[in-house]
This record gives structure tokens, C-alpha cells and sequence, in this order.
């Protein structure tokens, strides 16, 4: 027998986990290549200001890494603890890009030791500058094995079950499956996005909130807000190629999170809106846009939810964090852009006390927008831990301590939280960007003396 209570304990416990730990690995995957494009650009320009921006970055980049370190092991735990039936099955299928991801991990962090190690110790900074290609390429190799393994459970292929058995198990096949490919894509690219914005939005609130007027705080706005605008674009395109997917290989998510009941050309997307006894209202209502979105055909069919059984339909809430991740998205892509064609064309909005604050929000509300993307990858395919073999309810453990977990690593997150703010607030204001420069000045002083 299914104990209820256990599944709905393990499953609030690894949501709490996994919306704690995204924020930290987003950041992790995202900060070291804005990192080397900030010293990239500092060499090329011969610019004191950009050295030091990637600096300051490395160093609350290190402490982001710690956290994610912590709650990226809670959940290898969990994944045991909790759902020991899917590991079984799973652990002997896509075990090769977990194993994977941890051997990125270290490749990454032995190099950015050595890159914080050896500040100002080369002549030449190219030479320092290369140093963060393998950390760049580690955080983000590390984000391409762990979301292969997500990819599996939402396309699951490289073994065959016979009387009850694994057998003709190919973990290459496993890997490379069709959901893959997007899925990937999209989140290196949303990763880049929010690190971006994160980053924006605290030299605007220094710039714009504080009234700095330091060059520094407004080469590092505009530098974040134009990496935000490219990979933000970069997005919207992977996300529409992440539709197509969708409607090929998962068309009772995309149904759920359009929702998108009957099966028909020409369909309708619907944005915003209430359900009201099956009934949509007070949406907005676009003609064949979710067969454009879909098929890129006006009239081509697109798959309802009426070509599935009740008890295999994802939960139709999907539609509001589909609909609060694709308006975030856009907004930002537009704020972004608003604000990099103002600096070009000196527009007095920019410098508006209400244009800062939209700035200093972009960082909060990119996060919000990957939170709702993934909490809709993740709820949209229910009621499947892997689709179409195992469910949820079958996967997770029988145990009755899993509300006690939840309370203990409750309590765990709380204290990371907020104790890597306090020590990322407390680092930088013992640290003023004017006493770097002044020290770093005062330094080349005495070498050239």
C-alpha cells in the first residue's frame, strides 16, 4: 500500500529543496562567464574598472558556491531517501551524467582556486584570463549532466523492462534523449539571463537607489543589462523551440499548461485568464497561437487534453506559472532593451528614480521567473517521476519520518539563506569599490617606485 502522507511530505520536501538549491546552482552556472567576459573586457579596454568587477564577483561568487555545495548534496540525499524506488530503477540507467556532473564540479573548483590564488601574480592577464575558462566551462558542464538526467525522466529511453526486469540498458541512449536538447539549451540560457539581472539589479540600486555616481557602478549596469538583454533573447528562441518539443513528445503538458481541453487545428493560446467549472474567462485570446506556438502552422492540430485519461492529466494550475514565467520573461527582455538604447541615445527615463527601481526588481524577479519555470517542468509532469513507467506515488519511500526531514532542512535552509546574505552584505560594505581602486592605485605606485 501507497502511504499518502510520506508522498506528499517527500514531495513538498524536495519542491522546498530544489526551489532553495535552483536560486544557488542558477547563480553558479551563470556568474563565472560573466565573471570572464567582465576581465575579458577589463584586458581588451585596458580598463582598471572591469578587473575589479570581476573580482569583487569571484569573491561573492565563492560564497554562492559553498551554499550551493550544501544543498545540491540534500539533494543527492533526498533523491535516496525519498524516492529509493526510482533510484533503483534509475541509478542503473543515468548514473554515468551524475557521476559526471560531480567530476565538472571539482574540475571547476580546483581552477577557481588556482584563479583566486594567482590575482596580480601574472604579468601578463591574458594568462590569469584562462584560468576562468574551465571554471566557466565546469559550472556549466555541471548544469548540462544533472538536467540530462532531468531530460530522462520527462523522456525516458535507454533500457527495456521484460517480466520485471532491466535489461538492454544503454546509458548513452539514456543521455541523449529527445528532451534533451531544449531542455539544455534552456536552462544555460536562462541561467546567463538571471545571473545577469542579478547582477544589474545591484549596480542599479547602488547607482540609481544609493545615488553613487562612480563609473564603476555604471560600466557594471550597462555591461549586466546588455548580457541580460542578449541572453534574454536567447531564451525566448530556445523556449519556442521548448514548445515544439512540448507538442511533439509531451503534448498532455502543453495541453495543461495551455489549457488547451479539446483537440483541434487552429488552436487558440490563451494568456491570464480563470477557470471557472471548465470554462476559460477573462482570458486574452490569441487566434492560432497555440498552433503557431506548437506546429509553427496557423492550422495545424494541436493534441487536448481530452486524448488523455483523467488520472494521467498534469495539475491545470501549470497555466498561471506558465503564464507568470513567459510575462516576466518578456518584461525583462523589454526593460533591458529600454534601458541599453537609452544609454545609446541618452534618454532622461533612464536616469528616472521609478526606471531604478524597475532595474534593482530585475534580479528579484528573474529569479521568481525561473522558480516558475521550473516549478512548472516539474509539476507538469505529474503524475509521473518517469514518464509514462514509474509514478510519483510509486517512487517515493513508505517512511513515516519524512515530515521530520522536512522541519529539519526547513530549518538548514533558513539559516543558509540568510546567513550567505549577511555575509555577502557584510563582504562587500568592508570592501567599498573607492578604497579597492584607491589600494590597487597606491599599489602600482610603489611597484613603479
Amino acid at each position: 500500500m501507497v502511504n499518502q502522507e510520506a508522498v506528499f511530505f517527500s514531495r513538498v520536501l524536495t519542491e522546498l529543496t530544489l526551489s532553495f538549491h535552483i536560486i544557488y546552482a542558477t547563480i553558479g552556472v551563470g556568474v563565472p562567464l560573466m565573471i570572464m567576459i567582465a576581465q575579458w573586457v577589463g584586458i581588451k579596454k585596458q580598463d582598471e574598472h572591469y578587473i575589479l568587477l570581476a573580482r569583487r564577483w569571484t569573491r561573492g561568487f565563492v560564497i554562492t558556491v559553498a551554499v550551493g555545495v550544501v544543498t545540491g548534496t540534500a539533494i543527492g540525499l533526498q533523491l535516496s531517501l525519498l524516492w529509493p524506488n526510482f533510484m533503483e530503477l534509475a541509478g542503473n540507467v543515468i548514473a554515468l551524467p551524475l557521476f559526471m556532473e560531480t567530476f565538472a564540479f571539482f574540475f571547476e573548483a580546483i581552477f577557481l582556486g588556482i584563479y583566486i590564488y594567482t590575482w596580480d601574480r601574472f604579468e601578463n592577464q591574458k594568462k590569469h584570463l584562462l584560468l576562468l575558462i574551465p571554471v566557466a566551462l565546469g559550472a556549466s558542464f555541471s548544469a548540462i549532466f544533472i538536467t540530462i538526467v532531468n531530460a530522462f525522466m520527462n523522456a525516458p529511453q535507454g533500457f527495456d523492462i521484460v517480466k520485471g526486469q532491466l535489461v538492454n540498458v544503454s546509458p548513452l541512449v539514456a543521455m541523449f534523449n529527445p528532451a534533451m536538447p531544449t531542455k539544455v539549451a534552456h536552462v544555460l540560457s536562462t541561467a546567463y539571463m538571471t545571473s545577469a539581472f542579478v547582477l544589474a539589479s545591484i549596480g542599479a540600486y547602488r547607482l540609481l537607489i544609493k545615488g553613487s555616481k562612480h563609473v564603476y557602478h555604471k560600466k557594471a549596469l550597462f555591461l549586466t543589462m546588455k548580457l541580460g538583454l542578449i541572453f534574454s533573447v536567447a531564451t525566448a528562441v530556445i523556449g519556442d523551440f521548448s514548445g515544439k518539443y512540448l507538442a511533439e513528445y509531451q503534448p498532455e503538458k502543453l495541453a495543461a499548461a495551455e489549457w488547451h481541453f479539446e483537440t483541434e487545428k487552429g488552436a487558440p493560446l490563451y494568456l491570464y485568464g480563470v477557470l471557472d467549472n471548465g470554462e476559460v474567462k477573462y482570458a486574452l485570446k490569441i487566434p492560432f497561437g497555440l498552433s503557431i506556438l506548437a506546429h509553427s502552422n496557423p492550422n495545424a492540430e494541436v493534441i487536448g487534453l481530452d486524448r488523455f485519461p483523467d488520472n494521467e492529466e498534469p495539475p491545470l494550475y501549470i497555466h498561471y506559472l506558465f503564464d507568470l514565467m513567459v510575462t516576466l520573461g518578456m518584461g525583462l527582455t523589454f526593460l533591458a532593451f529600454v534601458y541599453v538604447l537609452g544609454v545609446h541615445r541618452k534618454w532622461p527615463l533612464i536616469f528616472k528614480k521609478w526606471f531604478g527601481r524597475l532595474l534593482v526588481l530585475s534580479g528579484p524577479l528573474a529569479v521568481i521567473a525561473i522558480e516558475a519555470g521550473w516549478w512548472m517542468t516539474e509539476v507538469g509532469r505529474q503524475p509521473w517521476i518517469l514518464r509514462g513507467i514509474m509514478r510519483t506515488s510509486e517512487a517515493a519511500t513508505g517512511s513515516g519520518q519524512v515530515d521530520t526531514m522536512l522541519m529539519l532542512f526547513s530549518l538548514l535552509y533558513l539559516i543558509l539563506g540568510i546567513g550567505s546574505v549577511l555575509v555577502l552584505i557584510r563582504m562587500f560594505r568592508k570592501n567599498p569599490v573607492e578604497q579597492e581602486l584607491a589600494d590597487r592605485d597606491a599599489e602600482k605606485a610603489g611597484d613603479l617606485k
